[in-house]
């Protein structure tokens, strides 16, 4: 749960980083081929790495994406999210610039700095994170994740996830990750988590998204049994 660690000291503007993100997309905009594309979802509960983010609420969700012909893209993307009372914390920004492209034949890399942004809350929640997913053949995937600052603490903190998508056919797929957090220096302990999805194409470009989600009883001792645990997601999702 990305609210669960905060800092007491004064807030970190996070204009600079929009602004890096909004810059690189106009770069990336003027440049010959570059593409702009969306998504937005209406979700039953925004679940992040095995967590809930608005305390089993529904969420509606939507962000923006360019990206160049030469593979660096710019992207931001929010949410409204539920912590703590004290945190005051509304809305979620997330500030992504990055490159992503084929390396080798059935392979492709994706490598990117994202800030966690929360606008609306009374204490500091920000954090950045360097993020790379590796791609095998479309449909296996590796992504990590590294922050000095997991969480918003001033540890270090490690996201490993594999995963792995399953077509049946052209409306129906099967999608399967297990991912592990390694938050010893933040909380003196790590967590693991995993969730399966039946993904239907209804008609495009919209999808019914249901996930199942589970994490171990490490991420309960951190995060409390209300954020963690066992839960059911249902979204309607589409890209454009």
């Amino acid at each position: 749960m990305k609210h669960a660690i905060f800092r007491a000291h004064e807030l970190r503007m996070y204009l600079p980083f929009a602004a890096l993100a909004i810059a690189g997309a106009m770069s990336l905009g003027a440049a010959q081929a570059a593409e702009l594309t969306g998504n937005a979802a209406l979700t039953s509960d925004y679940v992040w790495r095995g967590t809930t983010q608005t305390q089993g609420d529904a969420a509606a969700q939507a962000g923006f994406k360019l990206a160049g012909a030469s593979g660096f893209y710019g992207s931001v993307w929010g949410s409204n999210v539920e912590f703590a009372p004290d945190t005051h914390a509304s809305s979620e920004l997330d500030f992504t610039v990055g490159w992503a492209g084929q390396i080798a034949p059935d392979w492709a890399l994706d490598v990117n700095v994202l800030r966690y942004q929360y606008p609306s809350t009374t204490v500091d929640l920000n954090w950045t994170e360097l993020n790379g997913t590796l791609t095998y053949a479309g449909n296996y995937w590796l992504s990590l994740g590294f922050s000095p600052e997991a969480l918003g603490s001033e540890e270090n903190g490690t996201y490993a996830q594999l995963g792995a998508r399953f077509p049946v056919n052209d409306a129906f797929r099967i999608e399967a990750a297990a991912g592990y957090y390694f938050l010893d220096d933040v909380y003196e302990e790590s967590y693991a988590h995993g969730q399966l999805s039946a993904i239907w194409a209804i008609k495009a470009p919209l999808e019914l998204r249901v996930t199942a989600h589970g994490t171990d009883s490490a991420a309960k001792r951190i995060f409390g049994d209300d954020y963690a645990g066992s839960r059911i997601e249902a979204a309607v999702q589409a890209s454009f």
